[in-house]
């Protein structure tokens, strides 16, 4: 019996990753999602400065995850929506852009869509009314 159940947890933790975040995505809050979209915009943008192309890809690809999400919760709860899914549609056209420029260009060039899906997503994070308190 023991043997059955480590293969069943090992099969469940090997599972396609992608797979994993969408369970877990379908269930979390629009809070939560919030909170992970703003955390993948701002660590873009701070890997922007430091000049890591690839991690501003793979952020920006997170946020796009995020903001579709977003999306399709809103299309469920249909309250604020428009203002908020213009502004995440804005994400991930601007996160698309920085794919189609790719890892291997200059990271500044990466840094102005990047920028301009951060602003997006603090955009539609107001729209909704989940903008964090100030932090004191």
């Amino acid at each position: 019996m023991p043997a059955v159940l480590a293969i069943l947890l090992s099969v469940l933790f090997v599972s396609n990753e992608g797979m994993v975040r969408a369970s877990e995505s379908s269930g979390a809050s629009l809070q939560e999602q919030g909170a992970g979209l703003m955390k993948n915009v701002e660590e873009m943008v701070a890997h922007g400065g430091m000049g890591d192309a690839k991690a501003i890809v793979h952020h920006c690809g997170e946020a796009a995850r995020y903001a579709e999400t977003i999306i399709k919760q809103l299309s469920a709860s249909g309250s604020r929506r428009d203002d908020a899914v213009t502004s995440l549609n804005e994400v991930i056209r601007q996160c698309r852009r920085v794919s189609e420029i790719g890892v291997h260009a200059d990271p500044g060039q990466l840094l102005n869509p990047a920028t301009k899906a951060r602003a997006a997503a603090q955009e539609s994070m107001k729209s909704l009314g989940l903008t964090r308190a100030n932090k004191g």
